[in-house]
């Protein structure tokens, strides 16, 4: 698998994100939908990545500068086809490694309170974050978690 940032020009990588926000758009209601459409993922803050085993996209995730210490993970996903196969957990330890390089000293995240969310809350669990409160411009949610992890 090669892990690689993404300007969100290709085709395949547009179908992947728009099969993702689709696909949160089924699951959580929309005042509670975070997802970043691809003109919120190409913003000049925003570090994108692709994982790629061939010309197949398999995974994707993102950073969202908050301030000069704090970055947002983002659009986390894995291919449906490709979840429980360790792609998540490459590329998330992808990410945070290069979040410390890029000089943030925490990485907070939103995810859904939903059972279908529960894998991903166990990834983050096990990659050392904790249950926050909201940050940045969230606000108290039913249908959100929040977590965060000092790099």
């Amino acid at each position: 698998m090669r892990i690689a940032v993404d300007n969100l020009s290709g085709p395949q990588i547009v179908q992947f994100l728009a099969d993702h926000v689709q696909q949160m758009r089924s699951i959580t209601p929309v005042e509670s939908k975070h997802a970043l459409g691809l003109e919120g993922l190409r913003r000049p803050e925003v570090t994108f990545w692709s994982a790629m085993e061939g010309d197949a996209v398999v995974g994707c995730g993102a950073i969202a500068r908050l301030d000069a210490s704090h970055a947002e993970l983002k659009s986390m996903r894995t291919a449906p086809a490709r979840t429980r196969g360790g792609v998540a957990s490459q590329l998330l330890g992808h990410i945070l490694t290069e979040a410390q390089a890029l000089g943030f000293t925490r990485l907070s995240l939103e995810t859904g309170a939903a059972d279908f969310f529960l894998p991903a809350r166990k990834l983050y669990e096990k990659f050392g974050f904790d249950y926050c409160a909201p940050f940045a411009d969230y606000r108290p949610d039913p249908n959100s978690v929040f977590m965060t992890k000092a790099l």
